[in-house]
């Protein structure tokens, strides 16, 4: 019943509409992209304002006192600041499911169900085992382990940016 709901009712106009799709791109040449990767290609790349999606931001767990004075909160900043506009897109994307900014902007960043308003969250995490920040696109929440330094922090949040884009999952 699902799958019908899905995709069977719709499924004519779905045939009909890759069928020009493709009339347009050859589908071969489709296939050496993933669906983030398409959705790049076919939006563009965004413009992110940093200082909305910062003032947008909710913190939890080892961030909740200090929120976004938090030092590792502050480096994470620094490093998006840093980033140029692919690179944020890819840090949307990875931790959201879409590198598109709300028309109205990331104030009403929405959830998964689409009804309510689901801010971006940077959850904190004690480094424990795993040193890579973790999305949750669900709830529009990335576990960032508490770094000791700024360098570091870079690094393993550009790894993780980089191997999200190839379809790796850092464990």
């Amino acid at each position: 019943r699902l799958k019908y709901q899905m995709l069977g009712r719709v499924k004519p106009q779905l045939t009909e509409l890759l069928l020009g799709f493709f009339d347009v791109i050859d589908e071969p040449l489709l296939t050496v992209f993933d669906f983030q990767e398409l959705e790049l290609l076919m939006c563009g790349l965004p413009e992110i304002d940093v200082e909305d999606w910062q003032e947008n931001t909710e913190y939890t767990g080892e961030f909740t006192t200090l929120g976004g004075k938090h030092p590792v909160c502050k480096w994470f900043w620094e490093v998006v600041q840093g980033y140029d506009q692919e690179y944020r897109a890819r840090l949307l994307q990875f931790a959201t499911g879409t590198s598109g900014v709300p028309s109205g902007g990331f104030a009403i960043l929405q959830g998964p169900d689409r009804d309510s308003i689901n801010k971006f969250t940077i959850n904190g995490v004690s480094m424990g085992n795993n040193h890579f920040p973790r999305a949750h696109t669900c709830f529009n929440r990335i576990d960032l382990p508490v770094y000791t330094e700024k360098n570091y922090l870079k690094e393993k949040l550009t790894v993780a940016l980089q191997m999200a884009a190839t379809g790796f999952d850092i464990e």
